[in-house]
């Protein structure tokens, strides 16, 4: 039987690929867009063939066929436009990829009777919250369309899995992935249109961009700026194997976070940054950006009992292994 991954060529898919290749055969990498060197290094890495197919989530019928023509048994759901600030802006184009996208994937999942999904969710779903560290039985209360999709989708998500019993869904609600695999043959995107703040400081530590935009010092909290819980890439993907071993022996609708249970704010990322790496990251402090959460960190205590999984990556080697990806891409 296979496992489909939607969206398995993006940051978090690919670097889960890698994971699950260790512990699964039989594996279909679904993305919209092709990219040859990526799908290059997964090979290389995993020393496995990658069987990829080209697969926008808004074609139904192309969906269809796939399920048609492969006996796939579960499905971890990546699939989605993630840009925050862009999303306030193309509201329109963020409900319709996401949410249609998700809907065309679960109508034809019901139709091939294939009911076990892990879900790419994420901590935006608790919204500006003075209650840290976030659990799971937080309440929800999103800010901005990006966040509003996810919240939808877990909704949908929950529904089907009231509707009927025999699904099994994780809805893994992750926090800041930072850090790239150690090998830096596959990583984040860092360019100017990624709104994550590590690809930008990435790219001023390349001296591609003049300096760091820190969106405003005087929130509430130690050093003024935003508090975030910085998970290292590998540690999500680990989490990715243990939930799908975990859906096997459990039914219904369940989410549970990923994150380190730590909140580090923007200037501790930027100065263990600059120690671990040696190298100079100017800024310059600007205004709050609008929808922009003060706190968000992690309890990571469900995950922890019902998975046994905790992270394992430190902030060091977060910020040793994207720079060494940087370093990497920059001499290809």
């Amino acid at each position: 039987m296979t496992l489909l991954i939607t969206g398995g060529l993006g940051y978090i898919g690919s670097h889960t690929v890698l994971s699950i290749m260790q512990e699964y055969e039989d594996v279909i990498i679904l993305d919209r867009r092709v990219d040859e060197c990526l799908l290059s290094n997964l090979e290389k890495l995993s020393g496995k063939k990658i069987c990829f197919r080209q697969v926008d989530l808004l074609d139904k019928q192309a969906i269809y066929q796939i399920f048609e023509e492969e006996e796939i048994s579960k499905v971890i759901h990546f699939a989605a436009l993630k840009s925050l600030p862009q999303s306030i802006i193309m509201p329109l184009t963020y409900y319709i990829n996401n949410v249609t996208g998700t809907l065309n994937l679960l109508e034809v999942m019901q139709t091939f009777d294939v009911k076990k999904l892990v879900f790419s969710s994420s901590a935006i779903v608790y919204g500006d919250t003075s209650e840290v560290p976030l659990t799971e039985q937080n309440e929800r209360s999103v800010t901005n369309p990006y966040a509003q999709t996810k919240f939808m989708m877990e909704q949908i998500l929950m529904d089907l899995a009231n509707s009927d019993r025999e699904w099994s869904i994780l809805a893994l609600r992750y926090f800041n992935p930072i850090g790239v695999h150690p090998s830096g043959l596959i990583g984040e995107p860092i360019s100017e249109h990624n709104s994550n703040l590590m690809p930008h400081i990435m790219r001023v530590a390349a001296r591609e961009q003049e300096y760091l935009m820190i969106y405003g010092d005087t929130y509430d909290t130690h050093d003024g700026t935003c508090i975030r819980d910085f998970i290292h890439v590998m540690d999500l993907a680990d989490g990715h194997v243990k939930a799908l071993k975990y859906l096997e022996s459990h039914k219904g609708f369940e989410a549970m976070n990923l994150g380190t249970g730590k909140g580090v704010s923007v200037l501790e990322l930027i100065h263990t940054f600059m120690r671990v790496t040696n190298v100079h990251i100017p800024y310059k402090i600007t205004d709050p950006r609008q929808a922009d959460i003060v706190k968000s960190y992690a309890s990571i205590e469900k995950a922890n009992q019902k998975l046994g999984w905790s992270a394992q990556y430190t902030l060091e080697d977060m910020c040793r292994d994207a720079w060494n990806w940087k370093v990497s891409e920059t001499n290809q």
